[in-house]
């Protein structure tokens, strides 16, 4: 592919905005505070300033952007949904030695089914909602369900950040297959087709094409050496024995050139493998004792027929704030379907901004928790039931094939047990116990915003347990838990990963407290983030940040990330002077 021109001495701010208004039309080049807010600020963390916020159209539209931005020696951000938990799609404070361009890929939404729906090419404003609900009719389903679906996220977003989703047979979102713009050490923009598919030999041939669908099967290249997914990730989950994590974000084997990019190219395409959808049934189990829990995973991971669907954490503190202050995201999906969510934020995000006018921060959160209290219940009578009886709860949708041999084990082993019991589920009992689990990931953010007086703010850590690890519930150290209010577990259990909110006390010190987690989690031999990757809150471990430079070694793209260098050309190393030293740095 024939690279664009190397970039020319930088020009003015405004010059650029006018270059980059010829591209996208002036309605969609925003440099308004206001109107950039919801660009800008990320959905837990991360916020900064930008020159603008360009919205292209189309994917050619796109590449004009980045040719202008590129040339211009300006840092581009890439973003698609904006509902990273981890910052790590808008700006992070304004210490950048460049202007930042971010560019919002929202607009340019598309999915296109190949191999009769076995496989999908999905462009940057692809959601996860979209890919799901094109593949219903063809009794498929993406490699994400339900998860972080519930808030619109892109499709591109979970493989640059390897999601890992709710699913245990999938493992990480995974593709060896893409198509995507890099820039060189010397400033040189190319666009790289690995997609697998003929389009041309131009970037305006081939952007163009691939927009409009405009090839046939016999455009499309099967190589195998060429992977759509995680194909061993259910092999690999169910080695209970083994003394590492399932998965997490710096796995090595799991980096590869869009996959685990973190914003460091930019994707314009990627091409994913679909599955069955398979008649499931909900079991939902409770119990007093964490032992009962470790004994459903492993006997679950190693000797049912087939491995189960998903199955997904919950610890009672969790499902008191989530049943709370995660109401009204459960009700407006339960009520209005998934699809509704973005638009939903997308408003609340202009309301906020016009309070903040006036220093009133948080007045939205405040105004819909009054409403939702006065609802009912929106939680099942079982579900409810056993939340008074226990602490630990656990969520296993497994195919109806392997239900019985499930059901076999439960039974027999909660027999001759006082401290669990489990029930099994009627479908609309089991839709609203997994919804409920995922509106409990917003929860903290509520709370925070409620009850601002005595929260200074939130410390949310995203884990992978090592697969052997029996002794999986965390116990602080006094010191730690006297400056927490709150501690929301919850996760995805088979796998091992938990997220873990701390919602800070007011005064505590919330980066002081993270690392003093941090501390705590490399002595268990966790690795962190599991999932969500490393954003503006964690630092890269060598090989992710090697892997970064690898992919932008002009640092362009995205810089700072993982608390890696933020200056042009990596300022001479991956990271800047006072980092902290990177947990595992001897791996």
């Amino acid at each position: 592919m024939q690279p664009s021109p190397s970039p020319s001495t930088a020009i003015s701010g405004p010059a650029l905005l006018a270059q980059l208004r010829e591209v996208v039309g002036a309605r969609h080049v925003l440099t308004d505070e206001g109107q950039t807010r919801r660009y800008r600020k990320g959905y837990r963390a991360g916020e900064g300033q930008v020159l603008a916020v360009v919205t292209p159209g189309t994917l050619l539209e796109q590449w004009r952007v980045l040719q202008a931005a590129v040339a211009a020696d300006r840092i581009v951000i890439m973003q698609a949904a904006n509902t990273g938990l981890t910052g790590g799609s808008t700006p992070d404070g304004n210490d950048y030695d460049r202007e930042v361009v971010l560019i919002s890929t929202r607009r340019i939404a598309g999915v296109q089914l190949i191999h009769d729906g076995a496989q999908a090419v999905c462009l940057p404003g692809a959601t996860l909602d979209a890919l799901e609900q094109a593949l219903a009719p063809l009794g498929r389903e993406p490699h994400s369900v339900i998860g972080s679906s519930c808030i619109g996220a892109s499709v591109l977003g979970g493989v640059c950040n390897n999601s890992g989703g709710a699913l245990v047979r999938r493992g990480p979102a995974y593709t060896q297959l893409a198509l995507y713009a890099r820039v060189d050490a010397d400033g040189r923009l190319s666009l790289v087709n690995h997609l697998g598919i003929a389009l041309g030999d131009t970037p305006e041939d081939i952007l163009t094409r691939l927009q409009n669908g405009q090839y046939t099967d016999s455009d499309i290249v099967d190589d195998p050496a060429r992977a759509a997914s995680d194909a061993g990730y259910g092999t690999h989950v169910s080695q209970v024995d083994a003394d590492t994590p399932a998965r997490f974000n710096a796995d090595p084997s799991r980096l590869f050139e869009a996959s685990g990019s973190a914003g460091k190219l930019c994707l314009f395409a990627v091409r994913l493998d679909t599955f069955p959808k398979e008649a499931s049934t909900v079991l939902y189990i409770g119990s007093n004792d964490p032992a009962d829990l470790t004994a459903v995973r492993r006997h679950f991971l190693t000797r049912l027929p087939r491995l189960p669907i998903a199955g997904e954490y919950i610890h009672r503190t969790a499902y008191d704030i989530g049943e709370q202050y995660g109401k009204d995201i459960f009700l407006v999906i339960d009520k209005l379907g998934t699809s509704r969510v973005p638009a939903m934020f997308a408003l609340k995000s202009r309301w906020d901004a016009f309070f903040e006018r006036f220093g009133w921060r948080g007045v939205t959160d405040r105004l819909l928790q009054c409403a939702v209290r006065l609802l009912p219940s929106h939680l099942p009578p079982r579900m409810r039931e056993w939340r008074q009886r226990f602490e630990h709860h656990l969520l296993v949708r497994v195919s109806n094939d392997t239900l019985d041999a499930a059901r076999a084990f439960l039974q027999q082993h909660f027999a001759h047990s006082s401290s669990g019991a489990y029930f099994e589920c009627e479908a609309d009992e089991g839709r609203k116990a997994f919804l409920h689990r995922f509106a409990v990931a917003s929860a903290a953010v509520r709370y925070r915003e409620v009850h601002r007086h005595e929260v200074e703010d939130i410390v949310p850590l995203d884990i992978a347990l090592r697969r052997n690890d029996r002794d999986w519930v965390e116990q602080l150290p006094a010191a730690l838990e006297g400056q927490i209010l709150h501690k929301l577990y919850y996760g995805h259990f088979f796998c091992h990963v938990f997220h873990q909110d701390y919602i800070v006390k007011k005064g505590a010190d919330p980066l002081a407290i993270e690392h003093a987690m941090w501390d705590l989690l490399d002595q268990r031999g966790a690795e962190y983030p599991a999932e969500h990757n490393v954003g503006h809150l964690y630092v890269a471990k060598p090989a992710l940040a090697g892997f970064y430079r690898s992919l932008d070694p002009s640092n362009t793209l995205n810089p700072g990330i993982g608390h890696t260098s933020r200056l042009r050309g990596w300022g001479g190393g991956v990271w800047p002077e006072g980092y902290r030293e990177p947990h595992g740095a001897e791996s």
